[in-house]
């Protein structure tokens, strides 16, 4: 006979028995996935979130008092962590777009090379890659010199360099454009 939820807990809290908590993830990882995925709509999230539901509850096993079903307990680690993640990823998008924003501002009034009003840099730099696009981002954005720009991405200085160059290029052959003074 297989030993009951309140059994392993007990178990898995007394001689942190990690056999016994195994079983409990066995047991309920299934549902607390399938669970994530909906709310998450997107497996990989989900999964991710499955793990960190997992090791939050190992971790804080202890406040477990066996009132109500170990399943709800868990479910509702789960269910905090999808809502701490939505939290973060809410908080990342409005930070990127912000960032984005006063990159492209910064671009548009610092980029050289150039003739007439950049208007549109976000428009500009959609064209790039993202190493081509933070290369640029950085060295014509925020003035950082090459070598910089390389401490800040982790490039070598060559590959900034380079991409800094063709993606000047791509912009100046999609949109027509001429160097200033040319």
């Amino acid at each position: 006979m297989q030993p009951g939820d309140e059994e392993l807990v007990a178990r898995a809290i007394a001689t942190r028995d990690a056999q016994a908590y195994g079983e409990l993830v066995r047991r309920y990882q299934s549902r607390v996935r399938g669970w994530l995925r909906q709310l998450a709509r997107n497996d990989a999230v989900a999964d991710d979130l499955a793990q960190e539901t997992f090791l939050r509850a190992w971790n804080k096993l202890g406040s477990y008092s066996g009132k109500g079903k170990f399943s709800a307990w868990l479910m509702k680690i789960a269910y905090t962590q999808f809502l701490q993640a939505a939290r973060r990823s809410k908080r990342e998008r409005q930070s990127s777009e912000r960032y984005s924003a006063e990159l492209a501002i910064n671009a548009a009034t610092t980029l050289d090379g150039f003739d007439g009003e950049f208007t549109d840099a976000s428009r500009f730099l959609s064209i790039l890659s993202d190493d081509e696009r933070q290369a640029i981002v950085l060295v014509h954005g925020y003035g950082f010199s090459h070598g910089d720009a390389s401490n800040v991405t982790g490039m070598p200085i060559g590959t900034v360099k380079s991409h800094v160059r063709r993606g000047t290029e791509k912009i100046r052959q999609r949109f027509e454009l001429t160097k200033a003074g040319a």
